[in-house]
């Protein structure tokens, strides 16, 4: 949401916390006719229409692709906790978001929520079902089920960074009134909560550092006051650094200024269901029609002329 800088627009914002949305309940059944009545032959059920998010919410939810990749990063990530650890300087906030030393500081392993720790296919599936899109709606009503299970991995590799002494900071863009059932379905997921104060979602208050639409970097800037931040998780760029240009130019320069940190500070997760990614390839323009933004997105595709 589900998760979760450019400059956003609201409906961008909306983006980072999740998908898509829900569907309106089908229709009732129409009444069976008497057993004697005669009938016109049954009509085929209506084709589906296709969906952008078909293959990509089947692959997270039924390969053991997707399951093995998440694993793969915690496993990893978790073999380099002694090393970060050990080392005093070690830190995973970039230096524009570090507002003070390190030094002294509790060790935190900084964490977003959907689709990085809480797995929101789910949501996506209805929507697909439905032929619908994400609102803030159904969103919420979503994250009031509390009925996210925990990617395959994160919970092992957070309840052994617990075991040595670090917190568990959830970064989220769900926005702080969905934070009681955020953290309720984070208990019942097997992850540890230190207290109500790990949940920084989207509205939390920093003073000091003027916050731009959903991105995070005031409240990494937080987490720094506080905590010496030993490694960070996320799904999107935006949960690492902040994303100043969503366009191909400006996330690829992001990447490459710190290739070397993700496998060691950086732990990126894989979410092809929705994203900054995507809301770049139509200009973060989500007023636009969804067929124009599915026209942009097939005119973004590599053919290797």
């Amino acid at each position: 949401m589900q998760t979760r800088a450019f400059a956003l627009t609201a409906l961008a914002c909306a983006l980072a916390l999740s998908a898509c949305k829900p569907a309106a309940a089908p229709a009732a059944p129409a009444p069976a006719a008497p057993a004697d009545a005669k009938t016109a032959p049954a009509a085929a059920p209506a084709a589906s229409s296709a969906d952008d998010n078909l293959n990509a919410v089947l692959w997270m939810q039924r390969s053991v692709e997707y399951r093995a990749a998440t694993e793969t990063v915690y496993r990893a990530a978790a073999d380099k906790l002694d090393t970060a650890l050990k080392q005093p300087n070690w830190d995973a906030l970039v230096p524009d978001e570090r507002g003070n030393p390190v030094k002294g500081l509790k060790p935190a392993v900084v964490m977003d929520v959907d689709e990085t720790v809480l797995d929101n296919s789910p949501y996506q599936a209805r929507l697909v079902r439905d032929g619908k899109e994400y609102d803030e709606v159904t969103w919420d009503a979503w994250v009031a089920e509390k009925k996210a299970k925990p990617l395959p991995g994160v919970v092992d590799f957070a309840k052994a960074a617990q075991a040595k002494g670090i917190t568990i900071l959830y970064l989220s863009n769900r926005a702080v009134h969905l934070k009681e059932a955020t953290l309720a379905n984070l208990r019942s997921a097997g992850l540890p909560v230190a207290d109500d104060q790990v949940f920084l979602g989207l509205g939390t208050v920093v003073e000091g550092c003027e916050q731009n639409g959903s991105e995070k970097n005031c409240r990494r800037l937080l987490a720094g006051r506080q905590y010496r931040v030993l490694m960070q998780f996320g799904d999107q760029l935006g949960d690492f650094v902040q994303v100043v240009a969503n366009t191909p130019d400006g996330r690829d320069a992001l990447l490459q200024q710190y290739h070397d940190w993700f496998g060691e500070r950086w732990w990126m997760l894989p979410n092809p269901s929705y994203g900054s990614w995507e809301a770049m390839t139509f200009n973060n323009d989500f007023s636009q029609p969804r067929e124009t933004r599915r026209q942009a997105k097939r005119a973004a595709l590599d053919l290797a002329p």
